[in-house]
Parts: structure tokens; C-alpha cells; sequence
């Protein structure tokens, strides 16, 4: 159902049941899945593409040109999955030709005032809580948590089943599975709470615990933490996403604590 008083583009193609309240603006070569709800204020940018069964609140911007000024109008996208629910003002950049899209993934939370960047990637059942602000080519990655007013610098990459604390300035990197917060941003134990909500078993939060003990409460190095992991663990498939994310973290990992 698309009222009245909204304004859709004559080629954006709109999917069954999709309702669209009065006021909405909807732009050029957009599409927009069955079941969706787009309410009065909002304004979906060309190239958008959103999925089945989203929600998106008052006054949310979607797909605009980047706030970069190496953008020059090149054609990319903004990619929203499905059953996403985008709350009030939240603003979502469209690429540039560094990676050609922005990407939203299914079953994500983005809170009122959220802000994501150019070339930014959110995986699927993530939460950025009220006024979370992320800049450009940040990966966030599955069922991670922001809390609110985080501020994410450029090219930092969030690890699946991390908990960023609300406020942190997070400028490294955080591994999977962690709990992140202080200032400057440092590792403050597994995310044990939110890996038992997800069905991990209490053996496999132990064996996380064991293998970040290591990394960040030891006082090793890098370099020797990698080589204890690689040669004292056994290999399962969060030891090997650990040192995945580690060795290829380009910003480098927050800080960690040495042990009393």
C-alpha cells in the first residue's frame, strides 16, 4: 500500500505488501522486498536495495552519496537485508567505487541516530545501540554488539560476538568473541553472557577464555602469543577464526592487560 502523499520514483520497484506511509521520498533504481514498512520522513537514495520485511522509522536516510570527498558520483549501492529494522534518523551512506556498496545484513538493529559510513559492512544479528557513529570501510562483524555513542574510526574491523561498551573510541580492531571497553579501548574479558545466549557451550567459552588469556592477560607479544595458540591449541573453528582476525588485522588489536 503506498499512500497518496508519498513519492515513488515510476521505476523503483516495489514488492507485494510493501507499505509506504505519507511523505516518504523514494528515488530512481531502487527496490524494495514484500512485507516491508517505510515510514513518513524517510528517504531511500538511488542504488538501494532493501530486503524482505524491514522497518524503517521516521526520518531515515538511506542510500545517500558519501561524505567523502573522493566520491564523484560513481554508480554504487546500499544493500539492506532482511527483517532489519532501521529506527529514527539513522543515516546509511551508499559506496564508492573502493568497494561499490554499503551492506546491511538480515535480522540487525540499528538504533535511532546511528550513522554507517561509506563501503561499510554490518553482518547479519548485529545491535548498534542510539548514536552509534561509524566511519568509512568499517566490517563489523556477525551478532556483534555496539553500545551507544561508540565511535568506530575508519578501516576497523569488529570481530562476530564482540561487545563494544557504550562511549568507547574504538580505533584498533577487536577480535571475535571479546568484550571491549576503557579508554584507550582494551580487552575486558570474553563475551561469555552473549556466547551462552547464541547456544556456545560452557567447554567452548572455556576454551576461548584460555586461548585470550594468552593473547591479552599474559603479557606476551604478539608474535609469541600467535605461536603458543598455534602450537598449544588444538584446531577448532573459533581457535582458527581468533588468529584469522589476527594476523590479518591491518589497524593492529586493542590493548590487552598484563597479569598481576
Amino acid at each position: 500500500m503506498i499512500q497518496p502523499l508519498a513519492y515513488v520514483h515510476p521505476t523503483a520497484k516495489i514488492a507485494d505488501n510493501v507499505v509506504i506511509d505519507p511523505f516518504v521520498t523514494i528515488h530512481a533504481d531502487v527496490e524494495i522486498g514484500e512485507g516491508t514498512h517505510v515510514m513518513s520522513g524517510a528517504v531511500i537514495f538511488k542504488g538501494s536495495r532493501i530486503g524482505k520485511r524491514c522497518r524503517i522509522f521516521p526520518g531515515a536516510s538511506i542510500g545517500a552519496i558519501p561524505q567523502d570527498l573522493k566520491f564523484d558520483g560513481e554508480e554504487t549501492q546500499t544493500i539492506i537485508g532482511d527483517n532489519t529494522t532501521i529506527r529514527e534518523f539513522v543515516t546509511i551512506n551508499k559506496g564508492t567505487k573502493a568497494l561499490g556498496y554499503t551492506k546491511v545484513g538480515s535480522n540487525v538493529l540499528l538504533m535511532a541516530y546511528v550513522h554507517l559510513a561509506h563501503d561499510c559492512i554490518v553482518e547479519d544479528n548485529c545491535i548498534l545501540a542510539n548514536s552509534v557513529q561509524v566511519a568509512g570501510h568499517v566490517h563489523i562483524g556477525e551478532s556483534a554488539i555496539l553500545g551507544g555513542s561508540a565511535l568506530v574510526h575508519q578501516f576497523v574491523k569488529i570481530g562476530k560476538h564482540a561487545m563494544v561498551g557504550g562511549g568507547s573510541l574504538v580505533r584498533k580492531d577487536v577480535p571475535p568473541f571479546t568484550k571491549a571497553a576503557r579508554e584507550p579501548l582494551s580487552y575486558e574479558g570474553v563475551n561469555s553472557v552473549g556466547l551462552r545466549r547464541r547456544g556456545f557451550t560452557t567447554d567452548k567459552i572455556a576454551e576461548i577464555q584460555d586461548i585470550y588469556r594468552v593473547l591479552f592477560v599474559k603479557g606476551f607479544n604478539a608474535t609469541k602469543s600467535l605461536k603458543i595458540i598455534e602450537t598449544e591449541f588444538i584446531p577448532t573453528t573459533e581457535r582458527d577464526e581468533i588468529l584469522s582476525f589476527i594476523k590479518e588485522s591491518d589497524r593492529g588489536i586493542m590493548k590487552g592487560y598484563a597479569s598481576k
